[in-house]
């Protein structure tokens, strides 16, 4: 049979479009914690190499990663998590912010228990530098010393009255600090043992922690601060202008020329 007859001979075959590895456009950046912790680096992130209009940078702002607290510092417990989002992108780096705080579901499952009252509550404050977060607490009430009996029931007027006190020490501890002071009092979690000492008169109380922390708003995005937060611009600078570092600040070490 003739070609030109039949189109389906016509047809050429293997005119498949060619198939490219999607790695092939990828980059890798690094992610950098702030300094309120002790491991710097997170870890690694990847994104798609920029390519016209479409910015490598652009597509990283505003990823959240989250981290167990005994990968930032790394002899703190493992339950507790932080969710660190990018704000800034240098070079291959990536700066994070604190963009929240929360446990581990098996670590809220092993403080529920029976024959105890489990009392919450949340607050939305205010930080010093604008930052709007809402923090929830969780408590269990618990035995007296040589008590008998074999439940620890807290009453309700008892637990209002517990409610309104734990309210009171999370205003009061967040209201008066910063982002970066209020960082440092989670990773210990100070507050709930300050909520432990306070509701002590009313009913004796254990497993007391901020199990929650959101960000809801934020201030207008300012790089000086970001950096500060980091530690790279928080040093003094010296006669010739580069900056040294001050006690507990970490300054990124300068590129020699020559060895």
């Amino acid at each position: 049979m003739a070609v030109g007859k039949n189109k389906r001979l016509s047809k050429r075959k293997g005119t498949k479009k060619k198939v490219v590895d999607p790695f092939t456009k990828k980059e890798w950046y690094d992610v950098k914690a702030p300094s309120m912790f002790s491991v710097r680096d997170v870890g690694k992130t990847l994104v798609t190499r920029t390519t016209g209009t479409k910015i490598a940078a652009d597509a990283l702002k505003g990823r959240v990663y989250e981290c167990a607290l005994a990968d930032l510092n790394a002899d703190e417990n493992a339950f507790r998590k932080f969710k660190l989002v990018c704000e800034d992108v240098q070079g291959k780096y990536c700066y994070t912010n604190f963009h929240g705080m929360d446990l581990t579901r098996d670590k809220l499952c092993s403080l529920v228990r029976k024959w105890q009252t489990l009392i919450e509550a949340y607050v939305d404050v205010k930080t010093t530098d604008g930052y709007w977060l809402r923090l929830f607490c969780i408590g269990f009430t618990k035995k007296v010393q040589k008590q008998i009996k074999k439940t620890a029931y807290a009453k309700s007027s008892q637990i209002r009255a517990i409610r309104a006190k734990m309210v009171e020490v999370m205003t009061k501890e967040v209201a008066t600090e910063d982002l970066k002071s209020l960082v440092q009092k989670l990773i210990p979690d100070s507050i709930g043992k300050d909520i432990e000492k306070t509701c002590q008169d009313v009913y004796p109380l254990h497993d007391v922690h901020i199990r929650k922390v959101k960000v809801l708003k934020k201030p207008k995005f300012d790089a000086h601060k970001l950096m500060d937060l980091h530690g790279e611009m928080g040093g003094t600078t010296d006669e010739n202008g580069e900056i040294v570092a001050t006690s507990g600040e970490f300054v990124e070490p300068t590129i020699q020329e020559e060895v």
